[in-house]
C-alpha cells in the first residue's frame, strides 16, 4: 500500500483535483491563461504586489501581455463557478448547521477617473479615526464560517454592487439563489438544521428574514444601540370600540426600565472576554414604516417577530472598554442553549475579515489596475478559486515555517502557510492548461503618433438626499432613539 494512500492523502488530492478541473471548465476563453494566472497567485513567493510580477513566477508560461489580455477579454461563467464552489465539501457547527456570513468589502479606486460604475465606499480608520468616502467597487461576499477560532472560511459567492442597487434586496436575493444551489448541490436535506445567516449592524434583519421567510433560513444580525423596539401587541379587550393596536409597549435598548424580565439567560466563562453573560426577550419586532428599504411596500407592513440578545462581558483582548452587543434573531422561544449558540455564532462572524485580509494582503485582489469592473469581475473569481484550493489542500500542506515561527500542526495551518507549500502539491493535481503557442508581438502605435482616441472619463456615483428647504436646526445633544424600522 502507498504512502498516499495509508496517511489519507488521496481523497483530499481527488477533491482537489476535481475542483481544478471543473474551474477549468468555468473558463470559456483565454482558459489557458487564466487558469495559469490563479496558479501564479498561488505558487508566487511573497504577497501578490502585480499582476505584471505573476508573469515571472514559474507557473505562468505565457507573458505579461497574454496575463493583460486574459483579463480584458477573457470569459468565465460565473454561473456555473458558484455551482462549483457550492458542491465542494463545506465547513459546519458543532450541531451540523451551516453558518453564512455576508459583508461588504470595497475594492478602492480613487484615482480610477476612466473606471465605470464606481460608487463611494465608506472606509474606516483612515485620518483621524474619521468615516471617509473613497470611490471603488463594492462586492457583497458570502462565506461558510467554520466552528471555533480560526482565520478559514470556505468563500460561496461574490457580487458587485452597481450604482443604484438597494443593498438590502440586493443580498436578499444573493442568499436566495445560494440557498437554492446549496439545497440542489445536497448541502441541505429535509430534517436538517436551518440555515443561520450572520451580518453585522448594516443590514435590515427583519427585512432580510422577511424576504427570505420561505427558505430554511434564520437570521442573526447585530442592532445599533439606539434601537426602539415593540412588544406583541395586548389581546383586545371586549366592548372596546376602534381599530385594533398592532403594536405593544416599546422596549428601549437605552432605557433599561423598559426591558422587564428577560425569556432565557446564559452566563458563560470565556478565555479572552472573561464571564459573557447574554439575555434574550421574546416576540419583539420593530414598527416599520413607509420609508427606507419598504419605500415601495403596497398596503398594510408586515409585523417581523425576532428574538433580541443583549451581550455582556467583563473585558476585551485589547484592553478596551467592553460595550453591550444588541443582537437580533429571527427565531422564537429561545431557551438558555440557543442564546449561547447564538451569540457565539455571531463572533465566528469576524473570521471573514481574515479572509477579506488575506484576498488584498497577499492574493492581491485590490492590487491590479483594471480598467474595467467586468475584468475586476474576472480577477475576483479567480481570487476566489484560489481561496478554495488553498482549503481543499490544507489536509495535504506541510509547514514550511519561517525561522522565527512557532510549529503548527496540519489543522492549525493559517491560508498564507498553506499557499507556501501549495507549489510542491501542484505537480500532483491535475493541470488542464496546454501550452503556449509560440506567438510575436504586434506593431502597436508608431513611435511619435498621438493617441486619436482618449480613453472616456467616468463620474463616482453617489447617493445623496434631495436638497430642501427646511432650515437646519441645531442636533440635540442627546440622541433621539430609532423608533421605527
Amino acid at each position: 500500500m502507498s504512502l498516499l494512500h495509508r496517511d489519507g492523502r488521496r481523497e483530499p488530492l481527488a477533491e482537489l483535483s476535481r475542483f481544478r478541473g471543473e474551474f477549468y471548465s468555468c473558463l470559456t476563453a483565454r482558459s489557458d491563461a487564466l487558469f495559469e494566472l490563479a496558479d501564479a497567485v498561488l505558487c508566487g513567493d511573497g504577497p501578490v504586489r502585480s499582476l505584471a510580477e505573476l508573469s515571472l513566477v514559474g507557473e505562468h508560461r505565457r507573458g505579461h501581455g497574454g496575463l493583460y489580455a486574459a483579463l480584458a477579454q477573457g470569459r468565465l461563467d460565473a454561473d456555473r463557478m458558484r455551482q462549483v464552489l457550492a458542491s465542494v465539501p463545506l465547513p459546519r457547527a458543532a450541531d451540523g448547521r451551516l453558518v453564512l456570513a455576508v459583508d461588504v468589502t470595497c475594492w478602492l479606486r480613487p484615482d480610477a477617473h476612466t473606471s465605470p460604475q464606481r460608487i463611494l465606499c465608506h472606509t474606516y480608520g483612515r485620518g483621524k479615526d474619521q468615516h471617509i468616502p473613497v470611490p471603488g467597487w463594492p462586492y457583497s461576499i458570502i462565506c461558510a464560517l467554520e466552528p471555533g477560532r480560526s482565520s478559514w472560511t470556505a468563500p460561496l459567492d461574490a457580487l458587485r454592487l452597481a450604482p443604484g442597487d438597494d443593498t438590502a434586496t440586493i443580498t436578499a436575493r444573493q442568499l436566495r439563489e445560494l440557498i437554492e444551489r446549496l439545497i440542489t448541490a445536497g448541502q441541505w436535506q429535509v430534517g436538517d438544521p436551518e440555515v443561520l445567516v450572520v451580518a453585522d449592524a448594516g443590514y435590515d434583519a427583519p427585512r432580510l428574514a422577511h424576504l427570505l421567510r420561505d427558505l430554511p433560513v434564520q437570521v442573526l444580525a447585530r442592532m445599533r444601540s439606539d434601537r426602539v423596539l415593540r412588544r406583541a401587541a395586548p389581546p383586545r379587550q371586549p366592548h372596546i370600540m376602534g381599530r385594533p393596536p398592532r403594536h405593544g409597549s416599546e422596549f428601549v435598548f437605552g432605557q433599561p426600565d423598559t426591558w422587564g424580565t428577560p425569556d432565557a439567560e446564559s452566563v458563560t466563562d470565556t478565555r479572552l472576554y472573561g464571564t459573557a453573560n447574554a439575555r434574550c426577550w421574546d416576540r419583539l419586532h420593530p414598527k416599520l414604516t413607509h420609508r427606507s428599504s419598504w419605500a415601495g411596500a403596497d398596503g398594510t407592513l408586515p409585523i417581523v417577530e425576532g428574538t433580541v440578545i443583549r451581550l455582556d462581558i467583563d473585558h476585551l483582548p485589547s484592553g478596551a472598554t467592553p460595550k453591550p452587543v444588541w443582537l437580533w434573531w429571527s427565531g422564537t422561544d429561545a431557551e438558555a442553549a440557543d442564546v449561547d449558540r447564538l451569540w457565539q455564532a455571531y463572533l465566528r462572524r469576524f473570521d471573514i475579515e481574515h479572509t477579506f485580509r488575506l484576498f488584498k494582503q497577499t492574493l492581491g485582489w485590490t492590487s491590479p489596475k483594471i480598467r474595467t469592473p467586468e475584468a475586476g469581475d474576472r480577477w475576483t473569481w479567480l481570487v476566489l478559486a484560489a481561496y478554495t484550493q488553498l482549503r481543499l489542500a490544507r489536509p495535504l500542506a506541510a509547514d514550511l515555517r519561517r525561522p522565527w515561527e512557532k510549529p503548527a500542526p496540519v489543522e492549525r495551518l493559517t491560508p498564507a502557510r498553506v499557499r507556501r507549500d501549495f507549489r510542491h502539491i501542484r505537480p500532483k493535481t491535475t493541470c488542464p492548461a496546454g501550452a503556449p503557442k509560440p506567438s510575436r508581438p504586434g506593431p502597436g502605435r508608431p513611435p511619435g503618433r498621438k493617441n486619436t482616441r482618449p480613453t472616456p472619463r467616468h463620474d463616482v456615483h453617489t447617493v445623496r438626499k434631495p436638497d430642501t428647504t427646511k432650515p437646519k436646526t441645531k442636533k440635540p445633544t442627546t440622541p433621539r432613539p430609532r423608533r421605527t424600522g
